[in-house]
C-alpha cells in the first residue's frame, strides 16, 4: 500500500512537470488516499499488538 502512494505521488510530480495539472491533482489525491489507509491500518495493528500481547513473528 505504501509502495502504491509512492507511485502515484511520483506520478503527479512527473505529470505536474509536463504540463497535465489535471492528471498531477488526480494522482496526488490518490496517493493521499493510499497513505491514510496504510497509516490507518499500521495504528490499528500496532494498537491490536499492544492489547493481545503478541510479538511478531520473525521470520530468519
Amino acid at each position: 500500500m505504501l509502495r502504491a502512494a509512492i507511485v502515484f505521488f511520483v506520478l503527479a510530480i512527473v505529470a505536474f512537470v509536463l504540463g497535465a495539472y489535471g492528471i498531477a491533482g488526480i494522482s496526488m489525491e490518490i496517493g493521499k488516499m493510499f497513505l491514510v489507509v496504510f497509516l490507518v491500518l499500521a495504528v490499528i495493528s500496532f494498537i491490536g499488538s499492544m492489547i493481545s500481547g503478541k510479538r511478531p513473528k520473525m521470520f530468519p
